[in-house]
């Protein structure tokens, strides 16, 4: 008996660091009553790069209302290179109408994100109407008050014409 004692002790000290966790993260402050609506990988060229997770208090997640995305990832990156990527994308996706505008919102993400090593989690809250905020492995690095850059770095994920749409599915709880 006392070694199933020992298993049950560990699996509620397991499931309270869980919680202990999850409740830690401060951008649960934005979204107390979160849930996670769906998760997936993203492979470039077969390379894990990143598992991406999506919360909101509503479903189904929209743009036109608040939820975070929590990304960990698996190798390294350069802060620089997540903004470049980003603004990449955001071209292809005609988010903005002139280059001038892509390069202000490039000096506005690399001020809010930071080099990543495998591991770490950036995560970011949309707010509609308002911008977002960001955090890495639960540190505030920053916020953009910019609701239009802040809704096309999101659409990235979110928009049908994103590079990985079996992701998208999955994040929004639309494919297991």
């Amino acid at each position: 008996m006392p070694h199933r004692t020992l298993q049950l002790s560990a699996a509620c000290a397991l499931a309270f660091a869980s919680l202990a966790c999850a409740a830690a993260q401060p951008w649960r402050a934005d979204l107390p009553q979160a849930t996670m609506t769906g998760a997936g990988e993203y492979r470039l060229f077969g390379v894990r790069i990143y598992d991406a997770s999506l919360w909101s208090e509503r479903q189904p997640v929209t743009m036109d209302s608040p939820f975070a995305l929590q990304l960990t990832y698996a190798r390294e990156i350069s802060a620089r290179q997540l903004a470049d990527t980003s603004v990449d994308e955001m071209r292809r996706m005609g988010a903005a109408s002139s280059d001038a505008t892509l390069e202000a919102w490039r000096a506005e993400l690399q001020r809010v994100l930071v080099d990543v090593r495998a591991g770490d989690r950036l995560s970011g809250v949309y707010l509609p109407g308002q911008g977002a905020r960001f955090y890495a492995n639960d540190r505030p690095t920053g916020q953009i008050a910019d609701p239009i850059l802040a809704r096309a770095f999101f659409a990235i994920w979110l928009d049908p014409g994103t590079r990985a749409p079996g992701l998208r599915a999955r994040l929004l709880g639309q494919a297991r």
